[in-house]
């Protein structure tokens, strides 16, 4: 089997792509045109169906700084509030962020932190109505909620890591439910 990073192989791939047109796409990858180019993909002949995607992400914090925020002596304010904040303003934004994501009105978001003993576990809910889905929509509130803890306790805890950034679960469109495996 060829080594898909190989220019070899990814010249292959763009001349099959060429000879079934320039416009199409090549084989599972609808944002590179058949010159190897990036493209947004066209959307406008999918049927708008109400889709929802749940995100999960995890801000590890110091035992002292998980105190201050339960406590709510950090000086910045209360972080969980912000980063909620920040995360559904991030999601309306997502387009802006990310080159190739369709804007979508987002018809729902919402963004909760949960206490765990290394710090918080962060999710996303984002919903709509329209002809694609909202999974980098909720992803993008995971790791912008991150962002502001990690902003707010900055001055106390500059070791703080967010990661395990994952989509768990999407509905709608053409492909149905998709949950992630335990």
């Amino acid at each position: 089997m060829k080594d898909a990073s190989r220019p070899s192989a990814i010249r292959s791939t763009k001349r099959a792509a060429a000879r079934r047109g320039a416009d199409s796409a090549a084989p599972g990858l609808s944002h590179v045109d058949a010159r190897g180019r990036v493209r947004m993909v066209d959307v406008s002949g999918k049927p708008d169906t109400l889709r929802e995607a749940v995100a999960r992400g995890f801000v590890h914090l110091a035992p002292s700084t998980i105190r201050l925020i339960r406590s709510g002596r950090i000086a910045k304010g209360d972080p969980l509030q912000a980063a909620r904040l920040a995360g559904i303003m991030a999601a309306k934004k997502t387009a802006e962020i990310i080159p190739l994501c369709h804007p979508l009105a987002l018809s729902h978001c919402d963004v909760t932190l949960m206490p765990r003993r290394q710090g918080y576990e962060i999710e996303a809910r984002a919903r709509t109505t329209g002809p694609t889905g909202v999974e980098m929509e909720a992803l993008t509130a995971v790791a912008a909620a991150g962002l502001t803890v990690y902003d707010m306790v900055k001055a106390i805890d500059r070791a703080v890591v967010i990661g395990d950034i994952r989509l768990i679960e999407k509905r709608g469109g053409r492909s149905g439910t998709w949950r992630r495996g335990r």
